[in-house]
């Protein structure tokens, strides 16, 4: 994952009311939510949940779907892994695990 992206969905989630968002869509699951049942679940006015999905959209960790006069969120979950990835990948890397406690 580009370092750059991490931050940006980093800096979107950052928010406690985005972080608050996400967290409702993923757990929504593959079929989302609609605006207003998320609007409902978060307990937030309109333009304001309208601006936090705006940056989540940006950063390609939401995505929306119009079903007639439905607007659907959904969280995108390969964005979500990717990122979650690119947070633990790495973890203890440079540790060298298991030597500490290695007889010579």
């Amino acid at each position: 994952m580009d370092i750059e992206l991490a931050a940006r969905q980093l800096e979107a989630l950052g928010s406690p009311t985005r972080l608050k968002v996400y967290r409702a869509l993923v757990r929504a699951g593959h079929d989302g939510l609609p605006v207003r049942g998320l609007q409902q679940r978060v307990g937030i006015p309109a333009s304001t949940l309208s601006h936090h999905l705006h940056r989540l959209i940006l950063t390609g960790l939401v995505v929306q779907e119009r079903q007639a006069t439905t607007l659907i969120c959904r969280a995108v979950y390969p964005a979500m892994r990717s990122l979650v990835g690119f947070l633990v990948d790495e973890c203890c890397l440079d540790e060298q695990c298991g030597r500490a406690g290695e007889a010579a």
